[in-house]
């Protein structure tokens, strides 16, 4: 038995149908969701661009433009420039982790943050020569006090990252 014309053409059908929602997924007019645990705004749509202002995580925002990885969105009386690795589609729900504590450091107490670190924990740190964090926290800081703006634009461009991609 010959299968019918019909038939032949679904996968096709559903790949164009899968291809469709994908493209439609983030478009100006369309709903986008922060999913970091706080998005910049931006004045233009560049990484080194002014802020405008913040927003919180799962925020429900308009899509006004695009320009190319970059979308101006809005929130009511608030609006800017964002990157699109930093919007979803689809509210993001806040998850916890395996012990049931929420992951957001925001929603973490007093009480849970100075719980004293488990046994392997401090072996591991033992064993890593890991004791001199605060060392380690003041070189690092300095050495963020030599990279400029003109510095991380450079690098992204060269590493065709975030919006050179």
């Amino acid at each position: 038995m010959k299968p019918r014309p019909a038939f032949r053409l679904w996968p096709a059908a559903l790949l164009l149908a899968t291809v469709v929602v994908a493209e439609a997924a983030l478009t100006p007019g369309g709903t986008a969701y922060t999913k970091r645990y706080k998005t910049t705004l931006l004045a233009e749509p560049s990484p080194m661009a002014s802020p405008t202002g913040e927003l919180a995580f799962g925020r429900q925002l308009k899509i006004v433009e695009m320009k190319g990885n970059w979308l101006r969105v809005s929130d009511g009386p608030t609006g800017g420039w964002v990157f699109a690795g930093s919007l979803t589609d689809s509210k993001p729900a806040e998850t916890k982790g395996a012990d049931g504590n929420v992951l957001l450091a925001s929603a973490t107490t007093a009480t849970a943050a100075n719980r004293p670190l488990s046994e392997e924990a401090n072996a591991y740190a033992a064993r890593r020569n890991l004791g001199s964090a605060r060392v380690d926290l003041d070189w690092l800081q300095a050495q963020c006090k030599g990279v400029t703006a003109a510095d991380v634009d450079a690098f992204l461009k060269a590493q065709k990252k975030g919006e050179y991609q």
